[in-house]
């Protein structure tokens, strides 16, 4: 920046040094002059400073239609044109300026210039009247406030008023005060008594000067009139009256009202209210009644305006006593604004293994209200995963609040509320859509804590047995489920040797068919193994029960059927009802109903004289054994399952009825004659007649032998006292528990006439 001082030639401006500053930017340079400069004084030299040919065809334009200042063609110089007066031109604006353009024709430049107007002191501080009258009781106490109408200064900074100054006398002293706004105004105070009969006026002169250079002064004469007989001034209520009046009032409202109290009576108690201070030209938007101390708003206010208005108030009585107070009006700002979020970052979805406290946005929020209408409080409404936490000065963190769970929660609405301490607060809601992005953090899950299942044995190889199903909260890759056999082993063997899975559906099927009898139940485990990185996986428990069918028949355990020798068992004749011949023992090695037994009689020699128990097979007697009973006696006995369809065995019983064992065995001969011949009938028949007597003699010869080596094994077990321990098949002990044979017998046979244990 360039800066230019000219200073004029004493005997052109005497009082005046010309300050001028240019500053040429892009075209544009400034001047700064003084106010009241006389016509023709030298402003600046445009040619020079904007580097211009004189010859150039310029002109001058300016923004208004006063022509302040003129273009000299032949030197290149802006001279003053008419005279400028500050206050004119801006009033109390400070800084003062005006602008104009220089154009250039050939080639056509347009050039800026400023001009500012510096305020020189050439306004002595004057007061509106001429003088002032003040009527004042001879009663009125010492410390009684007497407020003076203010002086008026146009100029501005330190050429503006500065000071009050009262002519010295007896009885008053000069109180000078400071607005808010910086104006002045002054007070006397009465420090001694007045005496009406000593002096009944003093004249007083009161001076107002400003601080510029050379310092001028106004003066205005103060007439004080000593009023006799009324000797109480009006009192306010209040040394201060304080009101707050919202900022969108209606006009004509009463804001308040002032009182004033005077101990006189009648006439002189009447008091009056006013506004002292107030300048003529003064906006303020308030008025008194003086007649009843009400104070209304008559004009529009403004908090961001002014948020205080100061003003002196002053109680008159008829004979000019006087008391003083101040209003002071609070403008109080209402909340008429709304905070307004921005979203300054915002960085849309959320993986849901971030971490607590991790920032997913940045919000700005302002309000532009003032004090607690403008202190806005920011949440997040609902329950949701998610806060705001105070950052720096009108921004907040928007951060997780808890572990984010995609399955539990997948995309979230998140409404930010902001809030102002207003009464009624004001709000603001924006709503922000997140969505959670998956992790893999869920192993597949079996929908049973295990699996059991049914198949009947002789199942086909590849049957179905059943299914087992897991779900992934997981999504995409993360959720696909594939399974898998476990290693383990059943019998010795790999388990993929007895079923098999689908690694996509979870189907299980049998690889082989099953035989109850070899293995009742499989046990192995399956896992579900889901697709994401690194795969989670889980185990169920599988149990395959084997169901049995009924493919095996019972089996007869006791009597042992023999091809070639003949057992009988052995009653007296003198058995009684219920005497126990024997007892039929069967087993089957299949289960449940299938291995339930029954026996039943199916043939008999003598129905009337035997039976069998439904379900332990004893052969007991029915009745009195009588000699008219045959002594061959032959039981067909039929065990039967439960089956479906049942299943069965059939057992031939021989009794002997009979007293003495030669009575058995002659009719035992015969009895083996027969069933020797029906069993060879088609041998006896090839060898004819001729071969008979032979086979007769041989027959005979080996019965004898067999019945008398037996007869003499039974007298050996009948005096050793031994029971006789029946025979069982290597898998009869699986029938146990099954309801078919829940005991064990021992019986004792001797075929001998005299045996009757059982």
């Amino acid at each position: 920046m360039a800066i230019l001082r000219t200073k004029y030639n004493p005997l052109d401006c005497t009082f005046f040094f010309l300050l001028c500053a240019v500053a040429t930017i892009k075209g544009q340079i400034r001047y700064s002059i003084p106010e009241e400069m006389t016509k023709g004084m030298f402003v600046g030299d445009v040619a020079k400073d904007l580097g211009l040919d004189v010859k150039s065809r310029a002109r001058l334009v300016l923004d208004s239609n006063s022509q302040y200042v003129a273009l000299n063609p032949n030197k290149g110089h802006v001279v003053v044109n008419e005279r400028i007066d500050r206050e004119t031109l801006c009033a109390k604006k400070s800084p003062c300026s005006f602008s104009l353009e220089i154009v250039i024709e050939d080639p056509l430049e347009l050039f800026s210039v400023t001009i500012e107007i510096q305020d020189v002191n050439d306004h002595a501080p004057t007061f509106q009247k001429k003088e002032i009258i003040l009527n004042i009781s001879e009663a009125t106490p010492t410390g009684t406030i007497f407020l003076l109408d203010s002086a008026v200064d146009p100029d501005v900074g330190i050429n503006s008023l500065q000071s009050y100054a009262l002519k010295t006398n007896d009885h008053f002293v000069l109180k000078q005060h400071t607005r808010s706004d910086g104006s002045k105004y002054a007070e006397i105070l009465l420090q001694t008594m007045l005496d009406r009969e000593k002096q009944s006026k003093h004249d007083l002169i009161l001076t107002a000067v400003d601080g510029g250079e050379p310092q001028r002064s106004g003066t205005v004469k103060i007439h004080i009139n000593v009023l006799d007989a009324n000797d109480n001034a009006p009192v306010f209520t209040q040394p201060t009256y304080k009101v707050a009046v919202l900022e969108n009032i209606l006009r004509d409202t009463i804001i308040t009202k002032v009182s004033a109290v005077d101990a006189d009576q009648g006439y002189n108690g009447n008091v009056t209210y006013y506004f002292t201070h107030l300048e003529e030209e003064s906006s303020c938007p308030f008025q008194i009644n003086s007649y009843t101390g009400e104070v209304k708003l008559t004009g529009d206010v403004d908090y961001e305006t002014s948020p205080i208005y100061e003003i002196n108030l002053q109680a008159k009585d008829p004979w000019g006593f006087t008391g003083a107070s101040e209003l002071i009006i609070d403008i109080v700002d209402v909340n008429d604004n709304s905070p307004v979020i921005t979203m300054a970052s915002f960085s849309g979805p959320v993986s849901e293994d971030s971490a607590v406290g991790a920032t997913i946005g940045i919000i700005n929020i302002k309000d532009l209200d003032s004090g607690e209408n403008g202190q806005v409080r920011c949440t997040v409404e609902g329950n949701v995963p998610f806060k705001v936490k105070s950052n720096v000065r009108n921004y907040y963190a928007l951060i997780t609040d808890a572990a984010l769970d995609r399955e539990t929660l997948s995309e979230c609405n998140i409404t930010i509320i902001a809030l102002d301490g207003g009464s009624p607060p004001l709000q603001t809601r924006r709503t922000l859509f997140v969505k959670i992005t998956d992790v893999n953090d869920n192993a597949p899950a079996f929908s049973s804590a295990s699996y059991k299942a049914l198949l009947i044995e002789n199942n086909s190889p590849g049957a179905s047995v059943l299914s087992v199903n897991a779900r992934d909260p997981d999504e995409n890759q993360n959720a696909r489920v594939s399974y898998f056999l476990e290693d383990s082993e059943i019998g010795g063997s790999p388990v993929s040797e007895y079923v098999t899975v689908n690694a996509e559906s979870g189907a299980i099927h049998a690889v082989r068919s099953f035989d109850y009898e070899q293995i009742k139940q499989l046990v192995f485990m399956v896992r579900a193994q889901d697709g994401g990185s690194p795969p989670l996986s889980s185990n169920v428990s599988v149990r395959i029960l084997i169901q049995d069918q009924n493919d095996n028949p019972p089996q007869v355990l006791y009597p042992v059927q023999t091809g070639g020798s003949m057992v009988a068992e052995m009653v007296p004749r003198s058995a009684d009802v219920g005497y126990l011949v024997t007892k039929v023992v069967a087993v089957d090695v299949d289960s449940g109903q299938n291995a339930w037994l029954s026996y039943k009689l199916q043939k008999a020699t003598d129905r009337a004289l035997f039976e069998v128990g439904l379900q332990n097979g004893e052969i007991r007697t029915v009745r009195q054994v009588s000699d008219k009973d045959a002594v061959k006696q032959r039981l067909s006995v039929i065990v039967e399952d439960n089956g479906q369809p049942s299943r069965s065995a059939t057992v031939v019983v021989n009794v002997a009825v009979a007293d003495s064992f030669p009575e058995v065995l002659s009719e035992f001969t015969d009895f083996a004659q027969d069933k020797e011949y029906n069993d060879n009938l088609t041998f006896y028949l090839v060898l004819a007649l001729a071969v008979v007597s032979f086979l007769f003699i041989t027959c005979l010869v080996v019965i004898v032998s067999v019945k008398i080596y037996r007869w003499r094994q039974s007298r050996i077990l009948y005096h050793s006292s031994l029971p006789v321990i029946p025979y069982y098949p290597p898998r009869y002990s699986d029938t146990l528990g099954t309801g078919t044979l829940q005991h064990v017998y021992n019986y004792e046979v001797c075929r001998t006439t005299d045996s009757r244990k059982s």
